[in-house]
């Protein structure tokens, strides 16, 4: 099997130029300063450190931007991964996550190689936003201990473990973390509309001016709330130490199913980004390329102390907005996260923690489509079910069960719509029942015509049945005209098998005819047409009549058992 490697890079330098270089540089350095307080909200949401999301944005940032497959798609830790990645870490420790990422990473890779990224298009719109809007509930009540200031060491991953313990600790909340966090969330919440007002709000991103500001609060009234620095120590002003986590051959085994959750996740949130950007700069991403570049990035991330990536969203955007059309804007912005290490990582020290946690509320509140359950009437029962199913199970179980629930459902309830477009129907034969040669003594017809429409999968082979019921006499031939058949599969053929068997033991005759491309192939592959008869192939139903009257005489009291 070939492997294509064709980043998007490649296409665009090119023609690449000064202008290009400069509308991307502003666009990098821009991305690259909003990314800085969403790295570090994400990943102590995630229960891991600020340096760990920062050091994701950065390697994830840069591979997926020399390597994948969008012009312009933003990499890093994302708010859809939180619940995944607390739990894991809550359940296994981060050594253990850093391994699971790493599993990902191979898993997405090998994706991409064999080709994959079609398939991930095939997920029903309601699974996503089922599973989307069930992230979001998830991630804000797992802020709810930061925001509130609760005394709680460790807040469970398990749903009805967390809510349990919220409550039992909500007298605990501390007042001045309580006001803080309010205020930021309050104040994101309305930057938009406030930028539209102040034209200084404008030249700053929203998590970065509340991230300024609400440190600077803290700082100036002294405020008893508590910092990075006051439950990290900060964050290291130096380059991590590289190398693989300390994890025993029997610790991959636990690790797989973490894993599949993390690359699944990450395989959609990328390729709906990507997708999401193509329509904003009018191009069209390479699907496979991309899942090789979030390979990469998740096999790199973790040799730096970092977690779980994938493309985001609202940085794409962003950094399409701003004026990035290259991957030099992906770069440029892991290479400004870099120097922001470098040089501020001291400063970090000092932001609070109910700062973080009103942002990521706030990205929570903002990745939820709620208007989708105000609109719910407006759709099918199907539709209502599914989604809902998947936003129930997402927040109180599990993404990857909630996923595998939303896919069986909506693979059942397209089984059952196909089915019941699928259908056979009784000819008249009104020319020929008055034909002497077509009629019984007692002028009952002799021949019976059915057409089928649609496919006839094991969804719908049950229909067949109707041809079998006494009910509709006893014919010496039935034509079947499958010019309105587009699709048989296997167990659609079988069917036809069954039905030849028991028409014959009756002593009646199959005729087909009008067969399409796909059925006729498959019936002549599997013997269907040997076992059938050659001459019982017509073109159309007219053919099939002729046939039917030369068969007449000869089996005039055929078979014995009512039909």
């Amino acid at each position: 099997m070939k492997i294509a490697f064709h980043p998007k890079l490649l296409d665009c330098l090119p023609t690449y130029n000064r202008a290009q270089f400069g509308k991307d540089l502003a666009s990098g350095i821009t991305v690259g300063v909003l990314a800085l307080p969403l790295a570090m909200a994400f990943a102590i949401a995630s229960g891991c450190s600020p340096a760990a999301g920062i050091w994701t944005a950065i390697i994830a940032g840069l591979i997926t931007s020399a390597f994948g497959g969008s012009r312009v798609q933003i990499g890093g830790p994302t708010g859809a991964f939180i619940p995944i990645v607390y739990g894991i870490v809550a359940i296994h420790g981060f050594a253990n996550l850093m391994g699971a990422t790493i599993l990902a990473g191979v898993f997405l890779l090998a994706m991409g190689i064999a080709r994959m990224g079609q398939l991930i298009r095939f997920i029903p719109v309601t699974v996503v936003i089922g599973f989307t809007n069930g992230i979001a509930v998830v991630i804000f009540l797992a802020q709810i201990k930061d925001f509130f200031g609760l005394q709680i060491d460790n807040l469970p991953a398990e749903f009805f473990a967390r809510i349990r313990t919220l409550a039992a600790n909500a007298h605990t909340v501390d007042l001045p973390t309580l006001a803080l966090a309010s205020a930021c969330f309050i104040f994101l919440l309305s930057y938009n509309r406030l930028a539209e007002r102040f034209a200084l709000l404008r030249r700053a991103p929203g998590p970065l001016a509340v991230l300024v500001v609400g440190t600077l609060v803290a700082f100036v009234f002294e405020l008893p709330v508590e910092t990075i620095g006051s439950r990290f120590h900060g964050i290291p002003q130096e380059l991590p130490a590289i190398g693989l986590p300390s994890l025993a051959v029997s610790d991959f085994g636990k690790l797989i199913s973490p894993a599949i959750t993390i690359a699944l996740l990450g395989a959609i949130e990328s390729l709906l980004s990507a997708r999401v950007a193509d329509s904003q700069i009018d191009d069209r991403h390479d699907p496979n390329q991309e899942l090789i570049a979030q390979g990469m990035a998740n096999i790199a991330a973790p040799l730096f102390g970092g977690f779980a990536a994938t493309g985001a969203i609202a940085r794409t955007t962003t950094n399409v907005k701003t004026g990035g059309r290259t991957p030099i804007a992906g770069i440029i912005h892991a290479l400004v996260l870099l120097s922001i290490v470098l040089v501020a990582a001291p400063l970090a020290s000092y932001v609070p923690l109910a700062t973080l946690s009103a942002i990521v509320m706030v990205v929570a509140v903002n990745m939820g489509e709620w208007h989708e359950f105000m609109e719910l009437r407006r759709y099918s029962y199907n539709y209502r079910i599914i989604l809902l199913a998947t936003f129930f199970v997402t927040v109180v179980f599990d993404l990857t069960i909630a996923v595998e629930l939303g896919m069986v459902l909506a693979s059942l309830f397209f089984i059952y719509r196909m089915s019941e477009l699928t259908r056979i129907e009784r000819l008249p034969l009104t020319e020929e029942a008055d034909e002497p040669a077509f009629l019984y003594p007692d002028g009952s017809m002799r021949v019976a015509a059915w057409q089928l429409f649609g496919s006839l999968f094991f969804g719908a082979v049950n229909k067949l049945e109707e041809l079998l019921d006494p009910r509709e006499g006893h014919p010496e031939v039935v034509i079947l005209d499958m010019a309105r058949l587009i699709q048989l599969d296997t167990t659609g053929l079988e069917g036809l098998e069954n039905l030849l068997d028991k028409l014959k033991k009756r002593g009646c005759t199959l005729i087909v005819c009008g067969m399409n491309s796909q059925p006729g192939s498959l019936m002549y592959r599997a013997g269907f047409i040997d076992h059938l008869g050659d001459e019982n192939v017509c073109e159309d139903l007219s053919g099939a009549l002729k046939r039917a009257y030369v068969l007449l005489p000869s089996l005039m009291g055929g078979g014995d058992e009512d039909y």
